[in-house]
């Protein structure tokens, strides 16, 4: 048997994408993003105990409009990860299982991260 020409498991050809598998996988890309972006943080608050030049550096990058584009990706990130794992706290307690309350509940996540960023980012440009 020719292992070469046998079908691949129906996968990304077949299936269209649905809002829990786009969420699902939305959670572990903002998972990882939010790893790194805790390291780019990090460096920015070593970059103050090391050097006053290390810090203006990282302070310029901060505050650039690409440093800030950045941040705010990053806000969201962490709401929306924030969201959707409470929103999976509820379904562990065997909640919100019906088709109706996975698809209000996920666009709840959505709405809900994009509000408290926007929320976080009015505050912060106030300042």
């Amino acid at each position: 048997m020719d292992f070469n020409s046998r079908p691949l498991s129906p996968h990304l050809q077949v299936y269209k994408p649905q809002l829990t598998s786009v969420l699902s996988i939305g959670h572990r890309f903002a998972g990882t993003l939010l790893s790194l972006g805790a390291l780019w943080l990090a460096y920015w608050f070593v970059s103050a105990a090391v050097a006053p030049g290390a810090f203006d550096f990282a302070q310029s990058v901060m505050g650039a409009w690409y440093g800030q584009v950045i941040l705010c990706l990053w806000t969201f990130l962490l709401f929306y990860h924030l969201c959707n794992g409470i929103r999976h706290l509820v379904w562990d307690t065997g909640r919100w299982f019906s088709l109706k309350a996975i698809y209000l509940s996920g666009y709840g996540v959505v709405a809900i991260a994009f509000a408290l960023t926007a929320i976080v980012w009015i505050f912060a440009l106030a300042l």
